[in-house]
């Protein structure tokens, strides 16, 4: 877990924080009426001009919602099929590498300071609830700082790259180390669900600036509430490598 000092910061955030993306509707530009009655040759010269004049309403009120798009920051579409994607991606693989697991097998360590698959599960759990809270009711609840957009451009990749990098070994703040705090599995893979579909719901829906909402990182330093969402999904992708880890011991159960 590459979580450290940062975390103490956001204590009194909620585990299972989560709030409801605002939904904003686009308004349709206003639909003009193009049937005429063709009178005379006067009549033909007007609906010219009306026509002309009609386009560049049009071509101006794109430009101003382009403009305003710019302004406002929200997601690109980009940005947002990029999110989703990976987000998709690394719950599936996560899904995929605790599938069909007996007791046994959910349980087992290589040794008595290693972590089972069930507590590394457990961890990734608890680190989705925690880092979805810090997001959705700390960072995008602070202060928007524009001016700070240039200390994060362009991290995505590395954010991609580096946090699922297992060369680096680190050590999970207490707060979010496993104690068993699901019974069963079957809970710990539902309540994980319900946490990554509150984070995907949030990319595909909201209209605020996400990009001019920014907190440091201890390793990246400072991240928009875009790139933690990245860091959320990359921090599952590392954990899960560590599952595989476990399950590739050769003292792991056959079933």
């Amino acid at each position: 877990m590459i979580e450290t000092e940062w975390i103490a910061k956001i204590r009194s955030v909620s585990d299972d924080a989560a709030i409801e993306a605002a939904r904003v509707s686009r308004q349709p530009l206003p639909k003009r009426n193009a049937g005429v009655y063709i009178l005379a040759v006067a009549s033909l010269f007007a609906i010219c001009v009306m026509c002309s004049l009609t386009a560049r309403a049009q071509t101006s009120a794109s430009a101003d919602a382009k403009t305003a798009t710019q302004e406002t920051g929200t997601l690109t579409k980009a940005e947002r099929d990029e999110a989703v994607r990976y987000l998709e991606e690394t719950r599936k693989k996560f899904l995929e590498s605790v599938e069909g697991l007996s007791e046994e097998q959910w349980k087992f360590k290589s040794a008595p300071d290693r972590w089972s698959v069930a507590e590394v599960a457990e961890h990734i759990a608890l680190s989705e609830q925690t880092l979805n809270g810090i997001v959705m009711e700390k960072i995008m609840k602070s202060p928007a700082a524009p001016e700070k957009k240039g200390e994060t451009k362009g991290k995505e990749s590395v954010i991609m790259k580096r946090i699922p990098d297992r060369s680096t070994k680190a050590q999970a703040p207490e707060m979010l180390k496993p104690t068993g705090r699901w019974k069963t599995q079957a809970e710990l893979v539902k309540d994980f669900q319900a946490s990554r579909d509150t984070a995907i719901n949030y990319i595909k829906t909201t209209q605020e600036d996400m990009r001019a909402h920014i907190y440091p990182n201890p390793v990246l330093k400072e991240l928009d509430a875009y790139q933690w969402m990245l860091f959320m999904a990359a921090h599952t992708e590392r954990h899960t490598t560590q599952i595989s880890e476990v399950k590739a011991d050769p003292n792991f159960p056959k079933k």
